[in-house]
């Protein structure tokens, strides 16, 4: 299974499934990220976290314990 978070910097991904549950995956949908949308990985902070993602063309920062919920392809 590969995650988010696995991805390196310059890689476009298909989001496959969201792990987690209750609140965490619904705030995870609120922000656009959903099965089938392709997620850009722009750019990763200094120290590896948050992840610079571009979903839906706007960009987004995603924490790396969330982006080890969303599984890619």
């Amino acid at each position: 299974m590969k995650t988010l978070r696995d991805v390196s910097v310059g890689d476009t991904v298909k989001v496959v499934k969201l792990h987690g549950e209750g609140a965490v995956k619904r705030r995870i949908m609120d922000m656009g990220i959903t099965k089938g949308v392709e997620v850009y990985v722009r750019k990763l902070a200094p120290l590896g976290d948050p992840v610079e993602v571009n979903v839906r063309g706007y960009e987004l920062s995603i924490r790396k314990a969330d982006a080890e919920m969303i599984e890619v392809e």
